[in-house]
């Protein structure tokens, strides 16, 4: 949903084998049906910023959650 597409999976099938992937499709088709996703097409990109209704409310969160994981020394905890 945030851009990745090819790594997670190379990555799944190189520790699990090929036989994975029947695993990982059932797994897939059952989150989607569950979050009312109908293809992965509309999954992709659904987290970008632009898709936001409003995206200064997405910032102005993010900003907030920077702030308070802020630590003595410039740290984020």
């Amino acid at each position: 949903m945030t851009g990745a597409h090819a790594i997670q999976v190379v990555s799944a099938l190189l520790q699990r084998g090929p036989h994975y992937l029947a695993t990982l499709r059932e797994k897939m088709v059952a989150w989607m049906e569950e979050h009312e996703y109908t293809s992965l097409a509309q999954m992709q990109g659904s987290m970008n910023l632009l898709m936001c209704p409003d995206p200064t409310v997405y910032e102005r969160a993010n900003y907030m959650l920077i702030l308070q994981s802020w630590r003595e020394g410039g740290r984020i905890a």
